[in-house]
């Protein structure tokens, strides 16, 4: 079994176990037994006791909770993620924003949309990502799956030329190592799945045919954890999946893998088949399953904090069954079926297992991990975010009072069907920029605004302080 590296004991650990021995009454005679707890064996002497983990954060793409079996899920096998949120935390009010580019930038800067935003499929080239916080922090960096933060618009679409190859390219993005595909412009990213395009450390692999993307990327990142398991630093991992995005197309446990018209369909017509949709659940599940395994057969297991998370709602083709009836997908839409996704987290023998009701939202990751890695950052860096690892280890924290959403994809192809869309809300009510304000609870679909004539103590005390938040955020319109 590979062990992480010895590490000698800081200032800080000696002082947390001075204090909580002469608070016992336990004195010097502690401290030496603490000592020498660390260093007897130096292999075990590691960075979990100072609260440095390696870090991997999960994040699969168009997956609402419906699709998890934890959540009440019913139409899809999802057992690792099931296990996953046994031996770790399982949020119930974690939300994201309605598409993918919107929340990946949240979740990478800590800042909300209405902060940095430029355009669909563009990260700015000027921004600091949480790639360069955790190399900062003294990690080793690593990122494998989507990027498609580069380069978006279509050559033939209007306006484009303003805005191709305007975003953040990954080398600059403060990974160390990489394997992604879409590194580049929309038409030459070729497909995902099947077969797939990937841009690796420097150069496009050419040896991924008849081979499944989620396949190169996790082994990819098994090498990598592998590589890095006895340094003396740490390792974050970034795995933005690809899965279970559209096209709908056969996985390899599928009975129609290796079906050519199955696993390419044209892009332009539907898509794909939905009927592939749960095999897609599934083999998401599965991949997951492998980096945890990974993680514990490389003797990191108790070192090691995995998150995982939602970009956005389920794909609206896709119509799930829950224990609490139907859902139908909400992707790109500001409702619950949109930015209601899962988040789990694990890291045996560190955090405190059970469910967890507080609010979370994307820009909340980067001040966790940074927490996570003891480097939170300077307050003047002003981070929209707030950390959850404090609740994670079993303390109060300050879990959030409201969740912000600036959403406006605009501009970008296929994105003018959208409109700035701003909202606040709480765990039981949501307010929007144009005064609705809705009781999530009674009403998912947000059928029924409670007009200001007909509010009632909580919901007149809701609209005051969620206005107050949405008056206190800036509302820019798109480049």
């Amino acid at each position: 079994m590979l062990m992480t590296p010895a590490r000698r004991p800081t200032e800080r650990d000696l002082f947390e176990g001075k204090r909580r021995a002469f608070s016992s009454g336990a004195g010097i005679g502690f401290l030496v037994v603490l000592w020498a707890g660390l260093c007897l064996n130096a292999q075990t002497c590691d960075a979990a006791s100072a609260g440095r983990p390696n870090v991997i954060l999960i994040m699969a793409d168009d997956i609402g909770v419906e699709g998890l079996n934890c959540y009440g899920g019913t139409s899809y096998r999802t057992p690792r993620l099931d296990r996953m949120a046994a031996e770790g935390q399982r949020f119930t009010q974690a939300y994201a924003q309605p598409l993918c580019t919107n929340t990946r930038i949240q979740l990478m800067t800590g800042l909300y949309n209405n902060r940095n935003w430029l355009y669909f499929g563009c990260l700015d080239p000027k921004a600091k990502t949480f790639g360069h916080w955790m190399k900062e922090a003294g990690y080793n960096t690593c990122i494998a799956g989507k990027w498609q933060l580069q380069s978006y618009d279509p050559p033939d679409y209007p306006g484009s030329e303003l805005r191709r190859d305007k975003g953040m390219k990954v080398w600059d993005a403060g990974f160390d190592e990489y394997s992604l595909w879409h590194t580049a412009h929309t038409e030459d990213k070729g497909p995902r799945y099947a077969d797939p395009v990937i841009f690796q450390n420097g150069k496009f692999r050419t040896d991924t045919k008849g081979k499944y993307g989620e396949d190169i990327w996790v082994e990819f990142i098994h090498d990598y954890m592998k590589r890095h398991s006895n340094d003396d630093e740490p390792f974050f991992v970034y795995y933005p999946m690809t899965l279970p995005h559209w096209p709908f197309v056969p996985t390899p446990r599928s009975e129609d893998w290796g079906v050519e018209e199955k696993m390419h369909p044209p892009l332009g017509t539907t898509g794909g088949d939905t009927k592939y949709f749960p095999d897609m659940v599934a083999y998401m599940d599965e991949v997951v399953g492998r980096v945890i395994d990974s993680v514990d057969e490389l003797g990191l297991k108790e070192n090691t904090l995995i998150l995982f998370y939602g970009d956005n709602g389920t794909d609206r083709r896709v119509v799930s069954q829950t224990t609490f009836g139907e859902v139908v997908g909400g992707k790109g839409a500001t409702t619950d079926a949109g930015t209601h996704v899962p988040l789990l987290a694990r890291w045996p023998g560190r955090i405190k297992s059970g469910i967890n009701e507080d609010l979370v939202d994307s820009t909340d990751f980067l001040p966790t991990i940074l927490d996570a890695a003891d480097k939170p950052a300077p307050k003047e860096t002003q981070l929209d975010g707030r950390s959850f690892l404090p609740q994670l280890m079993g303390e109060a924290g300050t879990p959030r009072e409201w969740v912000f959403c600036h959403y406006d994809p605009r501009p970008g192809w296929d994105k003018d069907k959208f409109r700035m869309e701003r909202f606040a809300r709480d765990k039981e009510f949501k307010l929007y920029g144009n005064g609705q304000l809705y009781h999530i609870p009674r009403d998912l679909l947000e059928q029924r605004a409670i007009r200001p004539a007909y509010d009632w103590k909580e919901s007149a005390a809701a609209r005051r302080s969620l206005q107050a938040v949405l008056d206190s955020m800036p509302a820019p319109l798109p480049k």
